[in-house]
Formats: C-alpha cells, structure tokens, sequence
C-alpha cells in the first residue's frame, strides 16, 4: 500500500470513473465514490473490496452545493482528511445538430459538467483548508471534444469540456502557492456506456478508423493517466491537460 488517504471520485460507478476508482484504490488509496444512487456502485465496491481495498459509495448530485457539501462531509468523517479530487461526472446529453437541440440539455450539461466540477473543486479547496497536509491534487477530466468541438454530434458537450480546461488552468495558477495541484485529463473516444446513454452505443466502433491508433481507448487506460498526475511522480504537474487521444 502506497497511501491510505482519501480520493473523491465523482461519477465513479460506472465507466472511466469506475476504472479510476478502481485503479486508485490499488495504490492504496481510500475511495469515496459519488454518484447518483449509492446502489449503482456495487459492481465496482465489490472489485475493489476483493482487492483489499477500501471504498463507499454515497449519493451524490454535483449540481446542488448542499449536496456536495453532504458529501465531502461524509466522506471526511469516514476516511479522514482529502487528500485528492477527481472530477469525473459527466453527461453528454443527445447526439445530433446543434440547431436542433433542446435548451433544456445545454443547461443540463452545462450543469453537470461545468458548475458540477466547480462546486466540487470548491469544496474541495475548503477541506484542504482545514488541516494542515502534504501537497494534494485535483484531477478534472475533460475531452478531445474540447479541441475538436464535435460538430454534428454534441458541440454544447465540447463546449462545458472546454471550460473544464480554462478552469483548471486558471485555478491551478491560483492556489499553486498552497501546495495544490490542479490538472486534467482528457480522453479521447473511450469503449464505455455513455455512447449508448446518448443515443449511439455503435459510436466507438464508427470513430475508430478515424484515430491514428486504429482504435478507442479503454477505461483502464484513463485511469492510469489520473493515477499518474495524483502520484508523487507527477509532483510539478499543475495547469495541464493530459490528453489521452490514441493520436487524435
């Protein structure tokens, strides 16, 4: 066991946020997972306890500040002090033309994805505050949408990634005197669920041909990228974006 201190994975039961819980909780580190409703995480609680590794799951909407604050509360009083933050919740809402697309998902997702990232990150901040402690870290995941802008398919989802971007970037600047790393990942099309949530599970299979890899990430290789910038080994990593894009 390399660790025994607390990481917060939001969106962790399921997909990259379950593989990044999972991978966290091999180097020792105990996991809080946050997610919609606290059963949908039983697969992942249960690879991680056969593991030897501890986790909870607690519900979690990151869009509402009481809930989060609930969250971080609970997660303290079970594990002890914050070490790091993964901000992996996300929704993509539905693929199809900008044009056509319903106000209602360009709030959503910019709710979830955006202001959901920043009140954590901000709760986060506080509990760092509260004890004194070696350097802790952030982890914001983006995506390649955030370059590519994803036309046709989800440009207000390409959009709230790009501000997760700017976000870290600028918040990393700010509080990089206090010992608080702030990066991001940002993957490129990975082998999860969420393609079929928005409409087109056959998504991965269609984008491959187009990656200079020949094929889409898996979740496990996202994983070891965030497991990378929280280590010690990525210690004057702060204000950067990994991308993890098989060439894209």
């Amino acid at each position: 066991m390399l660790s025994s201190r607390l990481v917060i994975v939001t969106g962790g039961s399921r997909g990259i946020g379950a593989a990044i819980a999972r991978r966290l909780a091999q180097d020792g580190y105990r996991i809080a997972i946050g997610c919609r409703h606290a059963g949908e995480a039983g697969e992942v609680l249960a690879a991680i306890g056969e593991e030897a590794g501890e986790a909870i799951a607690l519900p979690l909407d990151v869009t509402r500040e009481e809930e989060v604050d609930r969250f971080f509360a609970a997660a303290e009083e079970r594990f002890g002090p914050l070490h790091a933050l993964v901000n992996n919740a996300g929704i993509t809402g539905p693929l199809g033309r900008f044009r056509d697309l319903d106000p209602t998902w360009m709030r959503r997702v910019v709710a979830v994805n955006l202001i959901g990232t920043m009140l954590c990150a901000q709760a986060a901040l506080r509990h760092f505050a509260s004890v004194e402690a070696e350097e802790r870290s952030i982890v914001n995941i983006s995506s390649v949408a955030s370059q590519t802008g994803s036309p046709g398919e989800y440009v207000h989802y390409a959009a709230s990634k790009a501000a997760v971007e700017a976000f870290t970037a600028g918040l990393a600047r700010e509080v990089a005197a206090q010992r608080i790393r702030v990066n991001a990942v940002a993957p490129g099309t990975v082998n999860t669920g969420i393609h079929a949530l928005a409409g087109d599970p056959g998504r991965p299979a269609r984008v491959a041909p187009r990656v200079p890899m020949g094929r889409v990430g898996e979740p496990e290789e996202i994983a070891e990228a965030v497991a990378w910038l929280i280590s010690g080994a990525a210690s004057y990593a702060t204000g950067a974006v990994l991308r993890v894009t098989g060439g894209l």
